[in-house]
């Protein structure tokens, strides 16, 4: 399982539809929501 940076869901990384690539890593999304966040500011998630 992955977490989701935006609002630490677990996510399934095999049934994860949102995902997100950022500096040659990818993230799992639980909804399109945390995903558009995510893209629009990634180092504000990733710093936590």
């Amino acid at each position: 399982m992955a977490i989701d940076p935006v609002c630490d869901m677990n996510v399934d990384e095999k049934a994860a539809k949102w995902t997100s690539e950022h500096e040659g890593k990818k993230y799992y999304f639980c909804a399109p929501g945390c995903k558009k966040q995510f893209d629009k500011e990634p180092g504000k998630y990733l710093k936590k």
